[in-house]
C-alpha cells in the first residue's frame, strides 16, 4: 500500500493573509519564504476530534493548527511580552506528553503550543 510521507501544507482563509504571515513570522518565528516553510522534523499527531468537543473554543472553529516547541516557559514569556494573551491549564492539559498553551492569532484561530515532555519522541496524545 502507498502511503502518504507527511503534512505537504495547511491551508486556510484569511482576512489579510499578509498581515497573518508577518504576524505568524514575528511572534512564532515561523520563518515562511514565498510561501514554503522549512520546519525541524518531529512528530506530528494527526488527530480528528468529536464534532461538539468544545476543545477548540468556538463552535464554528474546524481546525486547530499544534506547534512543537522547545521551551514553553521562554515562548509564553516572548509572547506575553508582545501583549499576547497565553492560556495554560496544566491540570486539563498537560500530561505524560508534555505540556501546553494556547494563543489566537490575530483572526481569532486557535494555535496550541506544545513543549513533548522528554522521551516523548512518538507524539502519542491522548484525548
Amino acid at each position: 500500500m502507498h502511503k502518504v510521507t507527511g503534512i505537504g501544507g495547511f491551508f486556510f482563509r484569511a482576512h489579510s493573509p499578509q498581515a497573518l504571515v508577518a504576524w505568524y513570522t514575528q511572534h512564532l518565528g515561523i520563518d515562511i519564504v514565498e510561501a514554503v516553510w522549512e520546519q525541524r522534523a518531529g512528530p506530528t499527531v494527526f488527530h480528528p476530534f468529536k464534532a461538539d468537543t468544545d476543545y477548540f473554543g468556538r463552535p464554528e472553529q474546524q481546525w486547530m493548527i499544534n506547534f512543537r516547541v522547545d521551551d514553553l516557559d521562554a515562548m509564553i514569556a516572548q509572547l506575553q511580552a508582545a501583549g499576547i494573551a497565553v492560556e495554560t491549564r496544566p491540570d486539563e492539559w498537560d500530561s505524560e506528553v508534555g505540556r501546553f498553551a494556547r494563543i489566537h492569532d490575530p483572526e481569532g484561530n486557535p494555535i496550541e503550543l506544545w513543549e513533548p515532555s522528554p522521551g516523548n519522541a512518538s507524539g502519542d496524545r491522548p484525548r
